[in-house]
C-alpha cells in the first residue's frame, strides 16, 4: 500500500469517525495530519473562515438596515469587499443617506463602511 492510499484511508476513517461520533474537530485534525505538511487544507480553511466572517458581517449590516423602522432599504445592496462594508444603490434624500451610513456603521462595528449610494430625487416609488 503506497502513502497516498494510506492517507486516503486515514481521511476516510476520520470522516467516518466525524459522522458517527460528531467529533468534527478531531476528525479534521486527523485528516490534516494525514495529508502531510505540504497540504493546502489549512489555507482553504482560513479562506473559508474569512468568507464566512465576511458573509456574517454582510448579513448583520443588511439585517440592521432592514429592521430599522425609519429606513427604506429596498434599493440598497450590501457587500463586503477587501474587508470593508460597501453600500450600493440609491436612497431618496440626504437624510436617508445619513441614516443608511449611521445604521451600517453601528452594525459593522470597527469595520470601514464605504458609501457608493446616490440620491434619487422624487420620493419613493
Amino acid at each position: 500500500m503506497n502513502i497516498s492510499n494510506k492517507r486516503r484511508n486515514l481521511s476516510i476513517s476520520a470522516a467516518l469517525v466525524s459522522l458517527v461520533c460528531g467529533f468534527g474537530g478531531i476528525a479534521q485534525t486527523l485528516a490534516q495530519n494525514a495529508a502531510g505538511p505540504n497540504s493546502t487544507s489549512g489555507s482553504i480553511s482560513a479562506a473559508q473562515s474569512a468568507n464566512r466572517a465576511d458573509e456574517d458581517l454582510r448579513n448583520r449590516v443588511q439585517t440592521a438596515l432592514h429592521v430599522d423602522p425609519y429606513f427604506y432599504d429596498a434599493h440598497v445592496r450590501v457587500s463586503v469587499q477587501k474587508g470593508s462594508v460597501v453600500l450600493n444603490g440609491f436612497v431618496y434624500s440626504d437624510w436617508d443617506l445619513q441614516d443608511a451610513l449611521r445604521i451600517a456603521r453601528k452594525a459593522a462595528g470597527n469595520t470601514t463602511v464605504v458609501d457608493n449610494l446616490s440620491i434619487k430625487e422624487g420620493g419613493r416609488r
